[in-house]
C-alpha cells in the first residue's frame, strides 16, 4: 500500500536493503511475488466500487472508462459487467495485466477490456476521450494533486473523476503513525483533500469513506500469503517484514487513517451534485 513503483497498494517503499547481499530488484520481485494472484491489490470492494460509480450520476449508454492503476483488475471486471463499461486498464506490471486479460476472457468481457501496459503520469490519451477516469488506490504514486491536474484533461465533457486517497481520520494522529506515514506518504485530512480538488478546478459530487471491511478484503489473502510464504527467497525476508510492518500498522493505529473516495468533475464540465453525496469524510 506504500510503493510509489506502478501498481495500486504494492508496498516496497523503504524496505530494509541490506546492501552486501540484497539489490533492491530482489525486494521489488519478492514484493510482487506475495501480490500476485491476490484478488486486490489495496482496500477495497465490489460494493465501495459500485458506491463511487452510483455517485458519478447519469453516464453515456456504453461509457469509455479509464481504469489506472488497474492491478488485476478487479474495478475494471465490475465497471465493464455491471455498467456496460468499454475499459482501458492501465498498470505498469504486465504480469497483472495478464491476470486482467485471462479473467475478462473467463468471464465474457475481453471485448470489453483494454489492458495497457502505461504509465499513468505520463498517459498516451488525447484530451477528452473518457466519460470516467477511474483510481482505486493508486493515485498516490504520483500524488492526489498531481493526479487531478494531470487527469482533468483527459474527460470529456460531464465527465467524471473517481479516485481513492488514504487520508488522515483522527485530529490528532499518534506519532506513531505520522512516523510511519512520513516515511512513505503525506497524509491529510479530509477537509483538506475537498479543498485540493475545488482548487484543481473540480466540484466535489460525492466523498464516501471506506469501511474497514475494505481493508479485511486486501490484508486477508495478504495476510495468509505472507504465512506460507518462503522467507529464505531473494528479497523475501525483507518483503515480509515490510508487509508485516504495515499491517501492523492498521491493526495498532486503524483509527487513525483510512481510505476515502471522491467523484468529481470538472466545473465546467456539466452539473455537479451534492458534495456531501454518500459517507462524508472525517
Amino acid at each position: 500500500m506504500t510503493d510509489n513503483t506502478s501498481s495500486d497498494n504494492t508496498s516496497i517503499d523503504n524496505a530494509p536493503i541490506d546492501g552486501s547481499s540484497i539489490d533492491h530488484s530482489a525486494i521489488t520481485d519478492a514484493f510482487f511475488a506475495l501480490h500476485h494472484g491476490l484478488p486486490r491489490q489495496g482496500p477495497g470492494s465490489d460494493d465501495t466500487t459500485r458506491r463511487l460509480l452510483s455517485l458519478a450520476g447519469e453516464l453515456p449508454e456504453r461509457p469509455r472508462v479509464l481504469d489506472l492503476g488497474c492491478g488485476p483488475g478487479r474495478a475494471a471486471l465490475l465497471l465493464a459487467a455491471e455498467a456496460g463499461a468499454e475499459v482501458t486498464a492501465v498498470d505498469l506490471h504486465e504480469p497483472f495485466l495478464d491476470e486482467l486479460r485471462a479473467a475478462a476472457l473467463r468471464r465474457g468481457l475481453d471485448g470489453s477490456i483494454t489492458a495497457t501496459r502505461a504509465d499513468m503520469a505520463e498517459l498516451p490519451y488525447d484530451d477528452g476521450s473518457f466519460d470516467l477516469v477511474w483510481a482505486e488506490s493508486s493515485a498516490y504514486s504520483i500524488g492526489f494533486d498531481t493526479a487531478l491536474r494531470a487527469w482533468r484533461r483527459l474527460l470529456a465533457p460531464g465527465g467524471a473523476l473517481v479516485v481513492t486517497e488514504c487520508e488522515w481520520t483522527a485530529a490528532e494522529p499518534s506519532a506513531a503513525a505520522r512516523a510511519f506515514w512520513e516515511s512513505h506518504y503525506t497524509l491529510r485530512t479530509g477537509a483538506d483533500n475537498v479543498r485540493a480538488a475545488t482548487a484543481a478546478g473540480y466540484a466535489v459530487l460525492g466523498v464516501y469513506a471506506q469501511p474497514e471491511s475494505d481493508w479485511e478484503e486486501y490484508y486477508g489473502p495478504l495476510v495468509a500469503r505472507a504465512d506460507a510464504a518462503d522467507p529464505g527467497g531473494p528479497g523475501m525476508t525483507e518483503a515480509l517484514a515490510a508487509t508485516r510492518a504495515e499491517i501492523a500498522m492498521r491493526r495498532e493505529h486503524g483509527t487513525e487513517f483510512g481510505y476515502t473516495g471522491y467523484v468529481m468533475r470538472p466545473v465546467d464540465a456539466g452539473p455537479a451534485g451534492p458534495e456531501t453525496a454518500g459517507t462524508p469524510a472525517a
